[in-house]
Order: C-alpha cells, then sequence, then structure tokens
C-alpha cells in the first residue's frame, strides 16, 4: 500500500514538473563576456514557442571598451565575415556596427568591463532551417567570440 502510494506521489510530481516545463519556456539567456576575449557560451537555443526572445549581456572583465569591448550580435551565419569587416570602417564611435545594417538581426551596444545591456528581438525574424551566428564586432574579435543559435 505504501509503495502504491509513493509510485502514485512521484507520478504526480513528474506530471506536474513535465506540464510546468512545458508551459514555461525560457525565453531569455545572459551571456557572460571577459578580457580573455570568451563568451561563456558557445550555442544558444530558442524554444519554439518564444515569440519574443532577449540575450543580457555582462562583460565581466575590467578592461575598458576602448581597449577589451565586447558585444553581442546575431546575423546569418554567412553574414558574419561581411559584417565584421564592415565593422571596422564603422568605428568605435558607432560601437563597431554599420548603421542600420540590415544583416544585423539584433545586437547589444559595446560594452567595457562590469557593463551590462539587454537586447530583445522578435523570433519571427529567424528562418527555421537557417543557420545563425552571434559573436562580438570589436575589430578581430569574432575570431574568438563566437557562438551558434538555434531554433
Amino acid at each position: 500500500m505504501i509503495k502504491n502510494l509513493f509510485r502514485s506521489a512521484v507520478l504526480i510530481a513528474s506530471v506536474a514538473f513535465a506540464a510546468g516545463s512545458a508551459t514555461a519556456a525560457d525565453c531569455e539567456v545572459t551571456v557572460e563576456a571577459n578580457d580573455a576575449m570568451q563568451y561563456s557560451t558557445s550555442e544558444i537555443t530558442i524554444d519554439q514557442s518564444c515569440q519574443e526572445f532577449t540575450v543580457h549581456l555582462k562583460h565581466v572583465g575590467k578592461l575598458p571598451v576602448a581597449s577589451m569591448g565586447h558585444n553581442w550580435v546575431l546575423s546569418k551565419a554567412a553574414d558574419v565575415e561581411a559584417i565584421s569587416k564592415d565593422a571596422i570602417a564603422a568605428g568605435a564611435s558607432n560601437g563597431y556596427l554599420k548603421a542600420d545594417d540590415p544583416r544585423v538581426i539584433a545586437h547589444t551596444k559595446m560594452l567595457g568591463g562590469g557593463e551590462e545591456d539587454s537586447v530583445t528581438f522578435e523570433t519571427s525574424k529567424l528562418t527555421s532551417g537557417e543557420s545563425y551566428e552571434f559573436f562580438c564586432s570589436f575589430p578581430g574579435h569574432h575570431m574568438m567570440m563566437k557562438g551558434h543559435l538555434k531554433l
């Protein structure tokens, strides 16, 4: 009898947990960037139930934006090199991003050590099956500071 009660309780708890996790999609992520030119993650997966997604970027290093600035930029994987090349021409005053670049899906501002920023974008801008990357557009950083975004 006690075994049956225990099994029932475990079953009920499992169903409740599964139902709760199925209905409460996590539509945000925190990504840390450091002075060693690294993000804290190399992959972000967006739940298909999310209509909007928010990325919180925290620069956990100590160096200033002029010498070790970081941002978080999202684009199609095929556009990363061209955006990064144009970033150099855009310069520091523009956060190393070409103004109103249609290839950029979302981006944070350029941050120095200890700073934070967030960006929210509509997931309808993404196409299932397309390859997306996030990266830092500070000159030269995209080679090391990059990752994949999946739907």
